[in-house]
């Protein structure tokens, strides 16, 4: 549908799941700010959500946990721009990237051993800049 939003790879957030609501813009903007609804606030239940299945909700809602409210809904506002049209766009994407962004799972980092020859070079260059600074200083027997 054209209300969509696509996440990923067959993850696609219903427009009925959606709420779009347009309010005033904040800011200057002389005698149309007092007329115009441009600033668009688009509302969705993380928790209610029928596009992800159980495990990519937990890691949504744990990801973005900071950014959620009690009920789970994820709150974005969009007013860059002086069209509604435009902002609604734009708060689209921006949930898109989040949801994103909360879904990617890193990879599992594998730990590497140094090799015995890397660590006599760096010992080897201490070394070195021990027996350099020892050199300078100035010390005199009487």
């Amino acid at each position: 549908m054209r209300n969509d939003v696509h996440i990923q790879n067959g993850i696609n957030i219903p427009g009925h799941e959606l709420i779009i609501t347009a309010s005033r813009s904040s800011g200057p903007g002389g005698q149309k700010v007092n007329k115009s609804s441009t600033k668009v606030t688009v509302r969705w239940n993380v928790k209610n959500t029928s596009a992800l299945n159980d495990e990519q909700k937990s890691r949504v809602i744990s990801n973005l946990q900071s950014q959620l409210t009690i009920d789970g809904d994820l709150i974005i506002n969009s007013e860059v721009s002086r069209s509604q049209y435009q902002n609604r766009e734009m708060a689209l994407q921006h949930l898109a990237e989040k949801v994103q962004q909360a879904l990617f799972i890193p990879k599992k980092r594998k730990p590497t051993k140094i090799s015995r020859s890397v660590k006599e070079s760096r010992l080897q260059t201490k070394k070195l800049r021990s027996s350099i600074k020892k050199m300078r200083s100035k010390k005199f027997d009487y």
